[in-house]
């Protein structure tokens, strides 16, 4: 089982980047960082959110082990050759060790403010299902003609290629049961989902419903999840956060806490994904809680 965490964007660079190194040193095995350029509020969009590539350019260089990704990046935002083609350059800066996360966007306050085109939830679908295509071939072709409903390509090059073979692993993101899920079950190396092991449980037969029928062998596609973790002895606290059926939490204490990673695994996940969203506001109590996190459960499933 690979534990990794993911730091919020909206932290200044120089906090993610001692988050992360402090991570690397203590046994962590990847790190995540979402693409979004501003808060997620209809009322009030402003305040700071780090650009995620940029972010992940710096850290390859930073911090030489772990691996590092996006979890994960819109489709709608930036064309998938360009795309392609930063993502490749993070790949060589970081030797190799890049995870391409990408979904087809959904964030519409963003799309609003700068004016990208955001459509309905199907024209979404369709423009990343063609962005994967593309991106795959300009990974593992010298040229790339494409034709279709959104992006077209003509003799399209990418030099230099990723270090890895036939590029980075594709990680896409969501839990859409008829497109998402399919898309993945078709071209992706990981899916990923918010999700307690419940969620996942429900959904994975879904996952290899759709891999069977297109003749793919499931075992092929890691599967990965995140969620909210309260990590606490005190009862109340633990009901408490419980009673919060609008987010994907888990809760407990040390020992309960092993009991819900091992029903991820035994859901077949093979990374458990640790936002930092509720440790706390300060590096302090993030990394607190982050070590306590390690050494009372993570090590022992490493």
């Amino acid at each position: 089982m690979k534990f990794s965490i993911w730091p919020g964007s909206a932290a200044p660079y120089d906090q993610i980047e001692k988050l992360a190194l402090h991570a690397e040193k203590t046994g962590w095995d990847g790190l995540w960082v979402a693409d979004h350029f501003m808060p997620n509020r209809e009322d009030d969009n402003t305040g700071p959110t780090g650009e995620a590539w940029s972010i992940l350019a710096a850290l390859s260089v930073r911090i030489p082990r772990i691996r590092l990704g996006t979890l994960v990046t819109g489709n709608t935002y930036r064309h998938p050759a360009v795309l392609a083609k930063q993502a490749a350059q993070v790949d060589i800066i970081s030797r190799g060790r890049l995870i391409f996360g990408l979904g087809a966007g959904w964030q519409e306050n963003e799309h609003r403010a700068y004016g990208i085109e955001y459509s309905t939830v199907g024209v979404r679908m369709r423009r990343l299902e063609e962005a994967v295509q593309i991106i795959k071939s300009l990974f593992s072709k010298e040229r790339t003609n494409f034709a279709g409903e959104f992006y077209t390509l003509q003799e399209a090059p990418l030099s230099p290629k990723p270090v890895q073979q036939n590029g980075p692993p594709l990680l896409i993101g969501g839990g859409g049961e008829k497109v998402t899920m399919r898309i993945a079950a078709q071209y992706a190396d990981e899916w990923n989902v918010w999700g307690t092991p419940a969620v996942l449980a429900a959904k994975s037969p879904i996952l290899e419903a759709h891999a069977e029928k297109l003749g793919r062998d499931v075992n092929e596609i890691q599967r990965s999840a995140q969620a909210l973790v309260v990590h606490s002895d005190d009862p109340k606290v633990i009901e408490k956060a419980l009673e919060d059926t609008d987010r994907q939490m888990i809760a407990g204490n040390s020992d309960q806490l092993c009991e819900i990673i091992q029903n991820y695994i035994d859901v077949g996940v093979s990374e458990f994904i640790l936002p930092n969203f509720n440790l706390g506001s300060s590096l302090d109590q993030q990394i607190e809680a982050y070590d306590r996190f390690m050494e009372t459960v993570a090590k022992h499933f490493k």
